[in-house]
C-alpha cells in the first residue's frame, strides 16, 4: 500500500493532473493493483472530467429526478462527515467513490463546486486523514496535489508520500527555480522524489538528457510526451477507452512513443516503491 503525489511548485500549468491519470489509468489496465486517484484542488474538475463527461452524468440525473438544480455528489464532502463522526473505516471509503474499472481503479470525486473558499478551507484540512485512511485498504493511492508549498495540509501530503512526482515543463525559468528550491527544501532531496515533465517536446533543446547533464542528475526526468489523441480524450471523458484502444500497439503506431514513456514511469514508480522497500 502506497501513496504516489503528483505535485508542482510552479503555478502554471505542467499537465500535472492529465499526467497522473494517464499513469494511473495505465497500471489500473496493465497490472493488479487496486487503486484510487483523487484531487485536492479547489473547483477543478479536470480529473473527473477525464473520465465522464460530467454534462451528460448531471443531465441524466435531471431527467430522473426532475429536479433541475441538482448536481452531482462529491466523494470528499460525504468523507468528511463520515470522518467527523468517527464512524470511517478503510472499506468506507469507496463507498464515496466511482467506478472506472471494478476493483482496479476508482475516482474520490473533489469538493463540490458550490462550495466557497472559505469552507473549501476547512475541508481540506481533512485531506490528510482521507488519504491515510484509503491508504489502508487501495495498493495505490494517487494524489493531485495542490501546487505550492505555502499550506501546512500540501507540506503534510508530501511527507505521508512514498513517491512525490515533481511536474516540471521544458521551460528554463521553471527548471532553474526547482534546482534552487530542491537547495532549499530536505523533502526534495530524500530517494522517492521523481521528476516528470509534462506535455514532452523532443525536439526542445532542454530534452530529458540536456536537463539530467545540466544538473548533475544521475538519472534522466520522466516525461510524458504531447500526444493528441490522449488530450482530446482527456477533454471528451474517454480516457479510459483511450488506453484500452492502445493496449497490445503495435511499435509502428503514432502513439506507440507516448505509450511507452507512461509505461516507462508506471515501471520506475513501482521499481521505485520496492527500492524504498514499501509494501505495495
Amino acid at each position: 500500500m502506497a501513496i504516489i503525489t503528483f505535485w508542482s511548485n510552479e503555478k502554471n500549468e505542467t499537465a500535472q493532473t492529465l499526467s497522473m491519470a494517464a499513469v494511473a489509468t495505465y497500471m489500473a489496465i496493465e497490472h493488479n493493483y487496486k487503486i484510487l486517484i483523487l484531487s485536492t484542488k479547489y473547483q477543478d474538475k479536470t480529473l473527473e472530467e477525464c473520465f465522464w463527461d460530467l454534462s451528460k452524468s448531471k443531465a441524466l440525473i435531471r431527467e430522473i429526478t426532475g429536479n433541475k438544480k441538482v448536481s452531482l455528489d462529491s466523494g470528499i464532502d460525504g468523507l468528511i462527515k463520515i470522518i467527523a463522526s468517527n464512524k470511517t473505516s478503510p472499506e468506507i471509503v469507496t463507498n464515496y467513490t466511482r467506478i472506472v474499472f471494478k476493483d482496479r481503479l476508482d475516482v474520490l470525486f473533489s469538493t463540490e463546486e458550490s462550495k466557497t473558499e472559505e469552507e473549501y478551507m476547512g475541508v481540506k484540512k481533512i485531506y490528510p486523514e482521507i488519504i491515510k485512511t484509503a491508504n489502508q485498504y487501495y495498493d495505490l493511492v494517487f494524489v493531485d496535489l495542490n501546487k505550492g508549498l505555502d499550506e501546512a495540509y500540501n507540506k503534510e501530503i508530501l511527507e505521508m508520500s512514498d513517491v512525490i512526482m515533481v511536474n516540471l515543463t521544458q521551460r528554463l525559468r521553471l527548471i532553474n527555480d526547482f534546482a534552487k528550491l530542491r537547495e532549499e527544501e530536505e523533502f526534495l532531496k530524500k530517494r522517492n522524489i521523481m521528476l516528470l515533465l509534462g506535455r514532452y517536446d523532443k525536439f526542445s533543446k532542454y530534452s530529458v538528457k540536456n536537463i539530467a547533464r545540466f544538473y548533475h542528475m544521475k538519472k534522466e526526468p520522466l516525461d510524458v510526451p504531447y500526444n493528441t489523441l490522449f488530450f482530446e480524450a482527456c477533454s471528451e471523458g474517454k480516457i479510459a477507452d483511450f488506453f484500452l484502444r492502445m493496449h497490445n500497439l503495435d511499435k509502428a503506431d503514432r502513439n506507440a512513443v507516448f505509450i511507452g514513456e507512461v509505461k516507462k514511469i508506471a515501471e520506475s514508480i513501482i521499481y521505485k516503491l520496492q527500492e524504498l522497500q514499501t509494501r505495495i
